[in-house]
């Protein structure tokens, strides 16, 4: 079976979380799994993985709202991504538009 490519998908940010990305198109590096989650009594976040290939994101059941995604801004003027990546929300993304906390999907 043929996983999924999610790992250097490029795809829109198209949240209000991170203002500064309105509008670029972004690369993705990792996905943050249940980084959207909230913390246990110990700060911890329970199932959190940093997954940065496409076969731990497919063994992890895919990308949820649940997720949080790594991703890296292209710098226009300059003709390259940026080094300085960011974490929004997996909805925030056009690739991933319409998840909902119950919903898996991958990369269009």
């Amino acid at each position: 079976m043929k996983t999924k490519k999610i790992i250097g998908t490029v795809t829109r940010y198209t949240g209000d979380e991170h203002p500064y990305l309105r509008s670029y198109d972004v690369r993705i590096v990792a996905v943050l799994h249940n980084g959207n989650a909230e913390p246990d009594e110990d700060g911890e976040i329970p199932g959190y993985e940093h997954l940065d290939n496409d076969t731990d994101i497919a063994r992890f059941g895919g990308v949820t709202a649940n997720d949080r995604i790594e991703v890296v801004p292209y710098i226009n003027k300059e003709k390259r991504y940026s080094w300085v990546s960011s974490d929004p929300r997996a909805e925030d993304l056009a690739c991933f538009a319409g998840l909902t906390t119950r919903s898996r999907t991958v990369a269009r």
